[in-house]
């Protein structure tokens, strides 16, 4: 035990705080400059993220709508994977063709490739996807 109470003094000097009243003041480091930089990188760094996240949830929203509009339209015929196809406003009605948009004088509102996963690619659109998916009644970006 005699040991330990001689070696305390000397270890105590080693020690990263003060272990007694006389022991030099600890004066706090000023963190604020640190704090309000860290802060301001994580708000721009979820802010970027939360962009990206909206952003990718319209195009979601968007792939969606175009793909149940074109399940919905009239098809005539069973489309084969990997190839292009017209979707057209034709009576009121939409129809999926195998007619191009410069072969046939209906209005063209999308061309699609159906994908391996039977998902509709979109290729190009005539009209504002928009404006056409609320008046079609289908599921909106909100």
């Amino acid at each position: 035990m005699d040991e330990l109470s001689q070696d305390l003094p000397t270890s105590a000097a080693f020690l990263p705080y003060p272990v007694s009243t006389l022991s030099p003041k600890i004066i706090p480091n000023d963190l604020t400059s640190f704090k309000s930089r860290g802060l301001s990188q994580v708000e721009r760094d979820l802010h970027q993220k939360l962009t990206e996240m909206r952003e990718q949830y319209v195009r979601t929203i968007e792939h969606f709508n175009w793909n149940k509009l074109v399940y919905e339209a009239d098809i005539q015929f069973e489309p084969v994977m990997g190839e292009t196809y017209h979707l057209y406003r034709v009576r009121q009605k939409n129809i999926l063709s195998m007619i191009g948009p410069d072969q046939w004088a209906q209005k063209h509102l999308a061309s699609f490739r159906l994908n391996l996963d039977r998902q509709w690619e979109l290729i190009e659109a005539s009209v504002d996807a928009r404006d056409l998916f609320s008046d079609e009644g289908v599921a909106d970006v909100g």
